[in-house]
Protein backbone atom coordinates (compact mmCIF):
# COMPACT_ATOMS: atom_id res chain seq x y z
CA UNK A 1 0.00 0.00 0.00
CA UNK A 2 1.11 3.85 -0.72
CA UNK A 3 2.14 5.45 2.67
CA UNK A 4 0.60 8.80 3.19
CA UNK A 5 2.83 11.55 4.30
CA UNK A 6 0.15 12.43 7.06
CA UNK A 7 1.45 8.99 8.84
CA UNK A 8 5.04 9.03 8.20
CA UNK A 9 6.28 6.44 10.94
CA UNK A 10 3.74 4.05 10.39
CA UNK A 11 2.29 1.71 6.87
CA UNK A 12 -0.65 1.15 6.33
CA UNK A 13 -1.68 -3.08 6.62
CA UNK A 14 -5.00 -2.27 5.92
CA UNK A 15 -7.72 -0.49 5.51
CA UNK A 16 -7.52 2.37 8.22
CA UNK A 17 -5.48 0.44 10.03
CA UNK A 18 -1.51 1.26 10.70
CA UNK A 19 1.53 -0.25 12.27
CA UNK A 20 4.32 1.94 13.78
CA UNK A 21 7.55 1.94 11.63
CA UNK A 22 10.90 1.92 13.71
CA UNK A 23 13.99 2.93 12.16
CA UNK A 24 15.15 3.40 8.78
CA UNK A 25 16.48 1.29 5.42
CA UNK A 26 19.91 2.36 4.39
CA UNK A 27 18.72 4.17 1.70
CA UNK A 28 16.35 7.06 3.84
CA UNK A 29 19.89 7.84 5.57
CA UNK A 30 21.78 11.17 4.36
CA UNK A 31 24.85 12.33 5.62
CA UNK A 32 23.84 15.65 7.92
CA UNK A 33 20.40 14.54 8.69
CA UNK A 34 20.21 15.43 12.70
CA UNK A 35 17.49 12.97 14.88
CA UNK A 36 16.39 15.01 18.16
CA UNK A 37 15.16 11.48 20.21
CA UNK A 38 12.30 12.13 22.26
CA UNK A 39 11.05 11.43 25.02
CA UNK A 40 13.34 12.58 27.40
CA UNK A 41 13.81 10.46 30.44
CA UNK A 42 14.02 12.04 33.84
CA UNK A 43 16.78 9.78 36.01
CA UNK A 44 16.56 7.93 39.32
CA UNK A 45 18.63 6.69 42.29
CA UNK A 46 17.12 3.27 41.45
CA UNK A 47 18.91 3.40 37.93
CA UNK A 48 22.04 3.45 39.67
CA UNK A 49 21.06 0.56 41.76
CA UNK A 50 19.78 -1.77 38.84
CA UNK A 51 22.61 -0.97 36.98
CA UNK A 52 25.14 -1.63 39.81
CA UNK A 53 23.64 -5.11 40.49
CA UNK A 54 23.06 -5.55 36.65
CA UNK A 55 26.85 -4.79 35.81
CA UNK A 56 28.53 -6.08 39.32
CA UNK A 57 29.86 -2.70 39.35
CA UNK A 58 29.80 -1.91 43.20
CA UNK A 59 31.36 1.48 43.18
CA UNK A 60 30.34 3.54 45.82
CA UNK A 61 30.57 6.60 43.67
CA UNK A 62 27.01 5.82 42.34
CA UNK A 63 25.36 3.61 45.39
CA UNK A 64 26.83 5.39 48.42
CA UNK A 65 25.41 8.69 49.48
CA UNK A 66 27.59 9.38 52.49
CA UNK A 67 30.60 8.23 50.50
CA UNK A 68 29.78 10.63 47.60
CA UNK A 69 29.12 13.42 50.27
CA UNK A 70 33.10 13.69 50.44
CA UNK A 71 33.49 13.96 46.81
CA UNK A 72 33.69 16.66 44.89
CA UNK A 73 30.14 16.33 43.53
CA UNK A 74 28.80 15.82 47.39
CA UNK A 75 26.35 13.17 45.95
CA UNK A 76 25.95 10.12 43.94
CA UNK A 77 27.15 10.40 40.13
CA UNK A 78 25.16 8.71 37.56
CA UNK A 79 26.81 5.46 36.61
CA UNK A 80 28.06 6.26 32.90
CA UNK A 81 26.72 2.75 32.22
CA UNK A 82 23.28 4.08 32.72
CA UNK A 83 23.51 6.96 31.21
CA UNK A 84 24.99 5.31 28.02
CA UNK A 85 22.42 2.87 27.71
CA UNK A 86 19.91 5.13 28.24
CA UNK A 87 21.15 7.31 25.53
CA UNK A 88 22.02 4.90 22.73
CA UNK A 89 18.65 3.32 23.70
CA UNK A 90 16.57 6.49 22.77
CA UNK A 91 18.52 6.70 19.62
CA UNK A 92 17.33 3.18 18.30
CA UNK A 93 13.97 4.36 16.92
CA UNK A 94 15.19 6.98 14.54
CA UNK A 95 18.74 5.08 13.40
CA UNK A 96 19.12 1.79 13.88
CA UNK A 97 15.68 0.75 14.73
CA UNK A 98 16.22 -1.72 11.44
CA UNK A 99 19.39 -2.93 12.11
CA UNK A 100 21.08 -5.99 11.17
CA UNK A 101 23.73 -5.52 13.96
CA UNK A 102 25.79 -2.64 15.67
CA UNK A 103 29.36 -3.07 14.45
CA UNK A 104 30.82 -0.98 17.24
CA UNK A 105 31.40 2.22 19.07
CA UNK A 106 34.05 4.83 19.05
CA UNK A 107 35.02 8.13 20.43
CA UNK A 108 32.85 7.59 23.67
CA UNK A 109 33.57 10.82 25.88
CA UNK A 110 31.96 12.07 29.42
CA UNK A 111 32.34 15.56 29.39
CA UNK A 112 29.71 16.73 32.21
CA UNK A 113 28.40 14.91 35.43
CA UNK A 114 24.61 13.83 35.59
CA UNK A 115 23.47 13.14 39.06
CA UNK A 116 19.28 11.41 39.98
CA UNK A 117 16.84 14.03 39.18
CA UNK A 118 18.56 15.53 35.52
CA UNK A 119 16.40 14.90 32.62
CA UNK A 120 18.47 14.00 29.65
CA UNK A 121 17.66 14.09 26.11
CA UNK A 122 19.69 12.99 23.15
CA UNK A 123 19.82 13.68 19.20
CA UNK A 124 21.89 12.00 16.03
CA UNK A 125 23.34 13.44 12.99
CA UNK A 126 24.09 10.73 10.49
CA UNK A 127 27.87 11.08 9.67
CA UNK A 128 27.84 8.93 6.73
CA UNK A 129 27.13 5.53 5.21
CA UNK A 130 28.10 2.88 2.41
CA UNK A 131 26.71 -0.43 0.81
CA UNK A 132 29.00 -3.11 2.78
CA UNK A 133 31.19 -4.76 0.60
CA UNK A 134 30.38 -8.28 2.47
CA UNK A 135 26.95 -8.59 2.97
CA UNK A 136 24.48 -7.55 -0.54
CA UNK A 137 21.27 -5.89 0.31
CA UNK A 138 22.38 -3.74 3.42
CA UNK A 139 24.81 -0.89 4.29
CA UNK A 140 26.90 0.65 7.06
CA UNK A 141 25.41 4.19 8.46
CA UNK A 142 27.60 5.71 10.85
CA UNK A 143 26.16 8.66 13.22
CA UNK A 144 27.24 11.18 16.11
CA UNK A 145 25.12 10.77 19.13
CA UNK A 146 25.13 13.07 21.63
CA UNK A 147 23.51 12.64 25.52
CA UNK A 148 22.28 16.17 26.20
CA UNK A 149 20.90 17.64 30.22
CA UNK A 150 17.65 19.53 30.02
CA UNK A 151 19.64 22.52 30.67
CA UNK A 152 21.35 22.00 27.08
CA UNK A 153 24.76 21.03 28.68
CA UNK A 154 26.30 17.82 26.80
CA UNK A 155 27.17 15.22 29.16
CA UNK A 156 28.26 12.27 26.78
CA UNK A 157 29.48 11.72 23.22
CA UNK A 158 29.85 8.73 21.06
CA UNK A 159 29.68 7.67 17.53
CA UNK A 160 28.64 4.49 16.28
CA UNK A 161 27.89 2.34 13.29
CA UNK A 162 25.29 -0.15 12.29
CA UNK A 163 24.52 -2.41 9.70
CA UNK A 164 21.47 -2.02 7.77
CA UNK A 165 19.16 -3.48 5.16
CA UNK A 166 18.29 -1.74 1.88
CA UNK A 167 15.21 -1.17 0.33
CA UNK A 168 13.78 -4.16 -0.45
CA UNK A 169 15.62 -6.51 1.87
CA UNK A 170 13.47 -4.98 4.93
CA UNK A 171 12.77 -8.01 7.40
CA UNK A 172 9.11 -6.65 8.25
CA UNK A 173 6.73 -8.34 6.19
CA UNK A 174 8.51 -11.96 7.18
CA UNK A 175 8.49 -10.96 10.75
CA UNK A 176 4.66 -9.47 10.82
CA UNK A 177 6.00 -5.92 11.59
Amino acid sequence: MDRDDRLWGYRAVGENRYREVIGFCYDDFRPGDVFEHRPGRTLAESDNLLMAGFSMNPSPLHIDAEYCAHTPWKRPLMSSLVTFSIVCGMSVRSTSGRALANLGWDKVRLTHPVFAGDTIYAESEILAKRLSETRPGAGIVSCRTRGLLSTGEVFLTFERSFLVPTRGQETEDHAGY
